[in-house]
């Protein structure tokens, strides 16, 4: 009989441990994620001062309303246009560097509570683990692996809108396929950043891109996950019906299609060269308005079912909710049709 006390005592406290864990994650305490280095990265209250190393993680804090627990980014911030549309303020922070020149000793200076570097500045990663610095290790080169990056980033800074913005890209996707369903898909060719002599491989985002708008990537043979070179005579063999040229390209759709080698190609014939918007964000690469890329191409591929004048309201209307900026419709219609 003397013991029953003591187990109820026990009961208590187990019962108010499970409260206090209860507790303690309601207030953003004992968060933990495996990151896309296989690291378990945990946190025990919601992070005050954030540093990132990558401008894609920066995109998506933004995203995420998280602006303003940044105290450091990446290098050449003055670059990227979404920063001074969305968050003008974090061109006035201290740069941690590039992936290729990151300040480790600048990044400590800062005095972050979480920090977020692509996964191959993983030696930095290590050291800064080793400091005791919690870091957050991605690799956002797909579509899954930024929507894991997204929910990542939420669950150790207690975000509340993460689900939103990953219901909405489910929500495009899904519309998209239904004004591709039934139709013939137009064979893409997608023109590199320093030539029209390179293009994307099978197993980069860009080929994802192509096909969630409903193109066929004309290289989508050539294996790896890297920028390749063409020839002249490959891409007229590719006889692509439509040509993208990525939005950071250093040359123009004029220089297409004025170049004589590319006559008989029958994009070039019949004018349909287009060069991604550059006035916001890179859409052919994995950022959080990556889906936006996917929704411009399909106008373009598919504009009698989803007209550009629809895109260019969307894209707005996706700026505003989810990066809190108006968003020049013109500019978003200017490399359409």
């Amino acid at each position: 009989m003397k013991r029953r006390p003591i187990i109820l005592l026990l009961i208590l406290s187990i019962a108010l441990s499970a409260v206090a864990c209860v507790k303690e994650r309601e207030n953003g305490r004992g968060r933990s994620v495996v990151d896309h280095l296989g690291r378990t990265v945990a946190l025990e209250k919601d992070p005050e001062r954030i540093v990132s190393g990558y401008y894609i993680a920066t995109s998506a804090l933004i995203a995420l309303g998280l602006e303003d627990k940044l105290v450091g980014i990446e290098a050449k911030a003055d670059t990227r246009p979404i920063y001074a549309l969305a968050a003008p303020e974090l061109l006035k922070l201290p740069n941690v560097g590039t992936a290729k020149d990151f300040d480790l000793e600048g990044c400590i200076a800062l005095k972050p509570d979480l920090v977020i570097l692509p996964i191959r500045l993983e030696d930095q990663v290590k050291a800064l683990e080793d400091m005791g610095i919690p870091v957050l290790g991605v690799n956002p080169e797909n579509q899954e692996l930024l929507e894991e990056m997204i929910a990542a980033i939420a669950e150790l800074t207690g975000a509340k809108n993460h689900k939103e913005l990953l219901s909405y890209y489910e929500e495009k996707e899904k519309e998209l396929r239904e004004y591709q369903k039934g139709r013939d898909k137009p064979r893409v060719y997608l023109a590199g950043n320093s030539s029209f002599l390179r293009t994307a491989a099978k197993n980069m985002y860009q080929n994802d891109l192509i096909e969630a708008a409903g193109g066929v990537n004309v290289a989508g043979d050539i294996e790896g996950s890297y920028w390749v070179d063409v020839s002249y005579e490959q891409l007229i063999k590719y006889n692509p019906e439509v040509i993208i040229i990525v939005p950071e390209a250093d040359y123009t759709a004029r220089d297409l299609l004025g170049d004589e080698n590319l006559s008989g190609i029958s994009a070039i014939e019949k004018g349909q060269v287009y060069q991604m918007p550059r006035e916001f964000e890179a859409w052919d690469s994995p950022v959080p308005s990556g889906i936006l890329g996917k929704m411009w191409l399909t106008s373009i591929l598919y504009e009698e079912h989803y007209p550009m004048e629809k895109f260019a309201r969307e894209a707005a209307e996706f700026y505003k909710r989810f990066y809190d900026f108006e968003a020049d419709i013109g500019a978003l219609m200017a490399h359409g049709r």
